[in-house]
């Protein structure tokens, strides 16, 4: 594959085909490769000055127009439609066609979006892409739905059927919550293969650049009811690269059932995702509810060569939140699969404060205990599903509702947990179970696990005394014998 100016490109922002060049995925990789021995070299923000300060309700009004759509009505199974650059998305992305091993690049038109009241660029004028969007028939047959969209730094999101947009993935996080600042790697250029006649999955190559690294990546998305992502990734560091993050998600969680202490707000729940679940290599599953802390928080779970993990929102009913417009109960969960040993390392939680349900305020990656390090090539393969429901053994219980309150006592805290899931109704009714509960710090109080007639599924309920922390690790799980048939709860709680 042949690059213009040449493979001696000076930096990413060169990085566009020729008319009719060449095109093989392996260039891709290549091109990476030399990004990595040069210096890094900033993507191109330049816009109009008309364009310059867009709003957010400007740059919404900004839409491409459907009929002009690359691939409409040729019964490709798929539709791509670029984004325009403005707002927050003013780094222009190479963007390019690849059909019968030649890549075309696409050119802006301005009579290729519908404007309403925005600004619009100069006519005449090339200020290229911010990114793409893939569609294809996921709700209905024959309606082309958005599935992907590819938008802003190394940021990606996609829907399953019926599904809103909500979680984020990202290429890479770099020092996220650092106090020194983070770093955002960014696609600089997308390569979409012409699918076939009535194909059910895309290929979407792309290449990454950052201060720290430069990578070439692959997706092969096939939309459904869980939409799957299958994610190829070469990463060449061009230094060591400590804080590095692997399959990041992001995502938003302002308030729900256990974390409403400062809530003034008509809904019981607002959030994209409400937990973070994690399956370790020995099998335990571990669920982790999201909070919304008063200061920057970050966890860090270890194990080694995790079976997944992701962002979950498990709260599905309309009653959970009573929001007509946000419609938080269809927003996607997100699970990453790991399709090569990932070795040993932590998954990491970061909770941000925040006042708004505009911020992404929730951050979790995979932090390997060997970083990259400056000259050796790390290649990292995994699949995202884009489900309602994570797609793992239901054997054990699932924990589907965590809330806090006041405790019998002066400095007490009760925790009620609800468990579900179809084994509980296979349990004979005399089983013995037996409640393990624990706290790094305070002392634990009138721990009791009952049969829920109402669910049937199980009720926890225990008392933390504070004794003066401000800061309690907990832990519990639910056994019958010296078996656990429910995954392990784990809560932080900070004063």
């Amino acid at each position: 594959m042949a690059l213009a100016p040449g493979a001696g490109m000076a930096s990413s922002n060169t990085l566009v085909a020729q008319e009719g060049t060449p095109f093989n995925p392996e260039g891709v990789l290549r091109a990476a490769q030399t990004l990595a021995t040069q210096p890094f070299s900033r993507g191109d923000a330049n816009l109009p000055s008309a364009l310059n300060d867009l709003s957010y309700d400007q740059y919404r009004m900004i839409r491409f127009d459907r009929a002009q759509a690359l691939w409409r009505g040729g019964d490709l199974g798929f539709e791509l439609q670029p984004a325009h650059r403005g707002f927050l998305f003013r780094e222009r992305v190479a963007l390019h066609e690849v059909g019968d091993g030649v890549a075309r690049p696409l050119t802006f038109g301005r009579e290729q979006f519908t404007y309403g009241e925005a600004p619009t660029p100069p006519e005449g004028e090339d200020i290229g892409f911010a990114g793409a969007r893939l569609l294809a028939p996921l709700n209905r047959p024959g309606h082309f739905d958005e599935v992907v969209s590819f938008l802003g730094a190394s940021y990606f999101r996609a829907l399953g059927r019926g599904h809103v947009y909500g979680i984020s993935a990202r290429g890479l996080a770099i020092a996220t919550a650092d106090p020194k600042g983070e770093e955002f790697p960014a696609f600089r250029a997308f390569w979409f293969e012409r699918p076939a006649q009535g194909a059910r999955q895309a290929t979407v190559h792309a290449l990454l650049d950052s201060e720290s690294l430069a990578g070439a990546y692959t997706f092969v998305v096939r939309p459904g009811e869980t939409t799957t992502m299958d994610v190829d990734a070469h990463i060449f560091p061009r230094r060591d690269v400590p804080l590095v993050g692997i399959a990041p998600l992001t995502s938003m969680y302002l308030h729900g059932p256990n974390d409403r202490g400062r809530i003034d707000d008509y809904r019981p729940a607002v959030h994209d995702s409400d937990g973070l679940l994690m399956l370790k290599a020995n099998g335990e599953r571990v669920w982790r509810p999201l909070t919304n802390p008063r200061t920057l928080q970050v966890s860090a779970f270890a194990d080694e060569s995790p079976s997944g993990f992701g962002l979950m929102q498990r709260r599905r009913e309309y009653a959970d939140f009573h929001d007509l417009e946000a419609l938080y109960h269809r927003r996607p969960s997100l699970w990453v699969e790991p399709l090569d040993r990932w070795g040993p390392g932590k998954l990491h939680l970061v909770e941000i404060p925040t006042d708004g349900e505009i911020h992404d305020n929730i951050a979790a990656f995979w932090r390997p205990d060997d970083v990259p390090k400056k000259g050796q090539p790390l290649r990292l393969r995994y699949r995202l599903h884009w489900c309602s429901r994570a797609p793992i053994d239901t054997t054990l219980a699932s924990f589907d509702s965590t809330r806090v309150g006041q405790g019998s006592g002066t400095g007490m805290r009760r925790f009620v947990l609800d468990a579900l899931g179809p084994a509980l109704a296979e349990l004979a009714s005399d089983t013995d179970l037996k409640l393990e509960v624990r706290a790094s710090r305070g002392s634990l109080h009138h721990g009791a696990v009952h049969r829920n007639a109402v669910t049937g599924g199980l009720r926890v309920a225990f008392e933390l005394r504070l004794e003066g922390a401000n800061l309690v690790e907990l832990g519990a799980r639910v056994l019958s014998g010296e078996t656990a048939i429910t995954e392990t709860w784990l809560y932080r709680w900070t004063a």
